[in-house]
């Protein structure tokens, strides 16, 4: 289909008038003037607080609402209580060491007698930084001296018959880590495993990182198996939690593994709906009985593939799955969805496909089915209108590099027949950021104009990540995982060209971000068009691994960017979650002008999933869930608006268009629940959708309309979980 035509409009920038610059030149050597005679100083860091939303650990706690992670939360309506013994202890690990030099804390009335403030830099041997044996509680202010990654309350004698009981345990001081060059390059981490065709018992290996990660949807484990080119036997390399399988040659077939890279989910009897985080690249793979099972649904990509064979995507025993993606990848065989509801497939070429549940979606794939929506419900672009594939990590001779493939326009097929097209990024070039790096550092090599590689681990940051300079590569290994801590916003990017921002996760903290990734400022105005920033399998998480709250998880203001496979989640299930607990509104909030979502997923915020202002806006693929948890139909009431429009594009923008868009509704706390429609937007010539979707699972909760008034009910459907659909709008 043709694409809207592209905006040409660009605001110029004002210049500074000459009178102000002259007085501003004049007022600056004044101040310089002055400053000459005023002695100097020694600058000094002040104390910030360092350890609020890290890591807490206790000896026992009281009972299940007073754990350790309370007591650094930074709210003094809750706390850690431990059991009614001695001795008990509370620790909190700030990511890295730092520089201690004052600990604050607020007892609750149950508090010590005696106790020991104690540091570590490896939370085995410790240090004694204060002892006292007369405590009279309250809240205390100890100054103390030292370096420690570790500090831990260790209390031996309680002032009553109560445990020890603590609103907070605060650690302030500094990192000082910014201080001078730092070096790019070096090696990948413990969590890199780099594997060579004589590797000794790879098959060890790989199982054991299985057995670690198959069912750790919410572990701290992060890891990345990479393998030298050449050829490997008799393989199955099963791939769980926050595991990345990949290749390190320039092309798929420079690595080939003769046996299976395998996703199923036995783990969940059966079920593959909650098989996320995980992630295939650059590898061909030889099916032992020809055909390669990747059982998934979201934030799991399958990219720069090359099956040689067919491609399974449902579990063994053809269980439930819930959609995923699939982007420069050759199978040589069928692919077969079976229970896949939805699935997005970009700029590959397939053997054919065998079948479609609710929305199965091509853009550039040589052996597409043709269009023929809703039965079977194919959606069918010839070409992607603008795509640019992912950066990644691979091995010229004995050299890691990074390579950053070209921009292609209307592309279809495989971007790697012949000379992969793009450049070259020495890992010199990189900062191989490791865990316990923090946030200071990361922008330091920022500054000094280094790239990041992020290894794979969980890195809090106290401040935002700054990606100011043009061309930037943000590249995560392993399923990297930033959190930020006390309401930062995590990542930043600046109005520039070519930033690409790839391969990692961004978990909201317990204190609320009022964004999670941003990317160009408010009203950036840039033309970006021949060097395009792209944000490619960053996914975002608001709960689940613990309590997390943001009100926007991603912010576009840059015109011109390239979303690229992200899912945006506010979490249904795990550790944090509850309609207040991981309190999200927005999902998705695109301000640029000729933004295009290549794989869009966004699910279960409180009120819009997605909201577009932006001017000829693209979305290829949407996937959405309203939130499971709303408590009644109060609770989402917007206006004389029966709930929040998963997809809303906002009555000023004149040019917009969509296609295979689908949302689900699974009221689960109040099945009487009603959205009055699932999609939003002005009724104007310029403001297209092609394939839309409705969907109750199973009855719990129903749609009146598909968007804005048009599409017939799903009450009719009752429990059936049959789609009501709208071929095209206006």
């Amino acid at each position: 289909m043709p694409a809207p035509p592209a905006s040409s409009l660009t605001l110029p920038r004002s210049s500074l008038p000459r009178r102000r610059a002259m007085v501003g030149l004049i007022v600056t050597a004044l101040i310089a003037t002055l400053l000459a005679f005023v002695p100097a100083t020694t600058a000094q860091a002040a104390p910030v607080l360092l350890s609020q939303g890290k890591a807490a650990t206790a000896s026992s706690q009281e009972n299940g609402g007073t754990p350790a992670a309370h007591a650094v939360d930074g709210d003094t309506g809750t706390r850690w209580s431990s059991a009614f013994s001695d001795p008990q202890w509370i620790r909190v690990d700030l990511g890295a060491p730092a520089t201690v030099s004052r600990v604050v804390l607020r007892w609750e009335t149950a508090h010590a007698k005696a106790y020991r403030i104690e540091l570590s830099t490896d939370g085995t041997d410790w240090t004694t930084a204060h002892s006292t044996t007369t405590s009279a509680g309250g809240t205390e202010t100890l100054e103390v001296s030292g370096t420690a990654r570790y500090v831990r309350m260790y209390g031996t004698a309680r002032a009553a018959g109560y445990g020890y009981s603590l609103w907070e345990f605060q650690v302030y001081g500094t990192t000082g880590d910014t201080g001078g060059p730092i070096t790019g390059g070096g090696d990948l981490g413990p969590n890199v495993h780099v594997f060579a065709p004589s590797t000794p018992n790879i098959q060890g290996k790989l199982d054991e990182i299985f057995d670690e990660q198959e069912s750790a949807q919410f572990g701290s484990g992060r890891h990345a198996l990479l393998f030298k080119p050449g050829t490997y036997n008799g393989l199955n390399a099963q791939i769980g939690f926050y595991t990345q399988i990949a290749g390190l040659g320039l092309k798929p077939d420079d690595t080939t593994i003769n046996g299976d890279v395998t996703v199923d989910a036995g783990w969940f009897n059966g079920n593959a709906t909650q098989n996320f985080w995980r992630a295939a690249e650059n590898l061909a793979v030889n099916p032992v009985n020809g055909t390669n099972r990747w059982a998934v649904s979201q934030a799991a990509s399958f990219r720069r593939m090359h099956v040689k064979g067919s491609l399974n995507l449902a579990p063994s025993g053809y269980g439930w799955a819930s959609g995923g993606y699939i982007a420069d990848s050759k199978v040589d065989g069928m692919v077969a969805p079976y229970s896949q509801q939805q699935w997005y497939t970009r700029d590959s070429s397939i053997g054919g496909w065998t079948n479609g549940v609710w929305n199965m979606t091509f853009s550039g794939v040589e052996g597409a089915p043709t269009q023929s929506f809703p039965e079977p419900p194919y959606t069918t672009l010839e070409t992607t209108p603008i795509s640019r594939e992912k950066p990644f990590l691979y091995l010229d001779g004995d050299a890691y590099k990074v390579f950053v493939p070209a921009k292609r326009t209307n592309a279809r097929g495989v971007s790697w027949n012949g000379t992969p097209q793009g450049r070259s990024l020495p890992l010199e070039r990189f900062y191989v950021v490791k865990p316990g790096a923090t946030a200071a550092t990361i922008n330091a090599a920022l500054d000094q104009g280094l790239h990041l590689l992020f290894t794979p681990g969980v890195y809090h940051v106290d401040r935002t990540i700054e990606i100011d300079r043009a061309d930037t590569v943000v590249l995560g290994l392993g399923l990297a995982t930033i959190i930020p801590e006390n309401g930062v916003t995590a990542m930043r990017v600046a109005d520039v060209d070519g930033v690409r921002l790839a391969g990692f996760l961004i978990d909201a903290g317990p204190v609320n971000s009022p964004t999670l990734l941003e990317v160009g400022p408010e009203n950036a105005s840039a033309d970006h068009s021949a060097n395009p920033t792209t944000v490619q399998d960053v996914y975002i998480r608001i709960g689940g691994a613990g309590p997390g709250k943001a009100t926007t998880s991603m912010a576009v203001h840059s015109d011109d960017v390239i979303i690229d496979h992200t899912w945006v989640w506010r979490a249904d299930h795990g550790e944090g979650v509850g309609w207040e607990t991981n309190r999200a509104d927005y999902g998705v909030r695109v301000h640029g002008d000729d933004v295009l979502a290549t794989g869009l997923f966004v699910e279960h915020f409180n009120k819009y999933d997605v909201e577009w202002y932006g001017e000829d806006g693209r979305t290829i693929f949407f996937q959405n869930e309203k939130a499971y948890d709303a408590p009644n139909q109060a609770a989402i009431q917007n206006g004389d608006t029966k709930g929040y429009a998963a997809y809303r594009v906002d009555d000023s923008v004149d040019r917009h268009e969509g296609w295979a868009m689908g949302s689900y509704c699974n009221y689960n706390v109040d099945p009487t629940i009603v959205q009055d429609h699932g999609f939003k937007a002005p009724v104007k010539p310029g403001v297209r959708f092609h394939h839309l979707l409705v969907v109750s699972l199973g009855g719990m909760g129903h749609y009146n309309h598909v968007i804005n008034d048009t599409g017939a009910s799903t009450a009719p459907h009752g429990s059936d979980t049959i789609p009501s659909v709208v071929v095209s709008y206006p």
